[in-house]
């Protein structure tokens, strides 16, 4: 009986060593549930606070930058000396002038040029007719009056007028056996001529002139077919 209680006596110290155990288990676990707890806290709290660090560092630098920028921008740039500003304002008036004089010479020349072109042309087409009653009025002479001093001094004043034309230029216009054209002939009529080729200047009516190249008078002319 005394073995039995002993062995019973056994069995319920086993059991509550069993149950001190796992209480101190679960106790020990509880205490390590929040020590982790505490930690994991913690280290959320020192990367909350490195972040914080972080933004208010890079926002003191943005704001250094900021206003390094500003200075830059809104410094004040040194004066000019005032004897400088004169000297430069002189400078530019000069040059806007010296520019100004250089194109109204130019254009004066233009202008001259073509005034002088104008009034050549004009004398030349008033001095045009007499060449043609020179022409007219010795085309009529015979053989036989040629050999009048009259014939042979409007012989000469013809030649001494057309030797001066030519020296300034004025030149006539080739009209007949040439292909008719429309920029130096003017065609006043037309004869169909087999002898003669399509388009070709058969007569000529009137002399025509250029002077310089730029016809003063168009050749009037016949042309063929």
């Amino acid at each position: 009986m005394d073995k039995k209680m002993t062995q019973e006596e056994m069995v319920k110290e086993a059991v509550e060593e069993a149950k001190k155990a796992a209480e101190e288990q679960d106790a020990a676990q509880e205490a390590a549930g929040e020590d982790t707890e505490a930690v994991a806290e913690e280290t959320v709290e020192e990367e909350a606070d490195s972040e914080a660090s972080e933004e208010e560092a890079l926002e003191e630098t943005a704001e250094e930058g900021f206003e390094k920028g500003a200075k830059g921008l809104f410094k004040r740039k040194p004066k000019k000396d005032k004897k400088d500003e004169q000297i430069e304002e002189l400078k530019d008036k000069l040059t806007r002038q010296m520019a100004e004089f250089d194109n109204f010479r130019k254009r004066t020349e233009k202008e001259k040029s073509a005034m002088y072109e104008i009034g050549a042309k004009d004398i030349i087409e008033k001095i045009l007719p007499v060449v043609d009653n020179f022409e007219r009025g010795l085309g009529a002479v015979t053989e036989e009056q040629k050999e009048d001093s009259f014939v042979a001094g409007m012989e000469m004043i013809y030649k001494q007028i057309m030797t001066t034309l030519d020296s300034v230029g004025v030149k006539a216009i080739e009209a007949v056996g040439n292909e008719f054209d429309p920029d130096f002939h003017n065609a006043v009529m037309h004869v169909e001529d087999e002898e003669v080729g399509e388009n070709i200047v058969v007569e000529e009516f009137q002399k025509g002139y250029t002077y310089r190249d730029t016809v003063v008078r168009h050749s009037m002319v016949k042309v063929a077919n």
